[in-house]
């Protein structure tokens, strides 16, 4: 089953789901940067990636707009709370999308430019205040995404294991 039904996530959703939650894993562990400067074994070896698996992250996010846009049906979800649950994915969405353009306005406006995987996207030139500016928002975001997290994790752990209604069993 490719596409969503009524019922559950199809494959396709299931595999931008879980394979961004593993990318997006791997991108929280740039937190460990703040624990003695980075100067341990996630900082030294898994934290070098960051900028290649958020570039990774924003192919995707487009990706998975795209096609959750062209989605006609979606998981059927309760009327007392689908306001606030489409803020909440709303907000998530909007987190994973200004993240990694956060980022990449703070190295290009630092004067870094951009490179992922060892391609030169954007030259490292000039500093761009503006950018920099725009970029130094990258880690407020990085935090109020992590709650989001956090709630998103807490409140799908709710429905399975208080509500019982089968929320959880879509997606898996």
């Amino acid at each position: 089953m490719k596409r969503d039904t009524r019922d559950r996530y199809g494959s396709i959703s299931k595999l931008f789901h879980w394979g961004m939650t593993a990318l997006i894993g791997w991108q929280m562990l740039k937190f460990f940067d703040r624990i003695d400067d980075g100067e341990h074994w996630v900082g030294q070896t898994l934290v070098p990636w960051h900028i290649s698996v958020g570039s990774l992250l924003l192919l995707f996010v487009v990706a998975r707009l795209v096609w959750v846009a062209k989605q006609d049906v979606r998981p059927s979800q309760n009327p007392a709370t689908v306001m606030l649950v489409r803020t909440g994915h709303g907000l998530l969405y909007a987190c994973m999308v200004f993240l990694p353009i956060t980022g990449i306005l703070r190295m290009v406006g630092a004067g870094y430019g951009w490179s992922a995987f060892g391609l030169d996207i954007l030259p490292g030139g000039p500093e761009v205040a503006w950018a920099d500016t725009l970029g130094s928002l990258h880690s407020p975001i990085a935090w109020l995404f992590l709650v989001l997290l956090t709630g998103h994790v807490a409140v799908t752990l709710w429905h399975d294991f208080v509500a019982k209604d089968d929320t959880l069993r879509r997606i898996v």
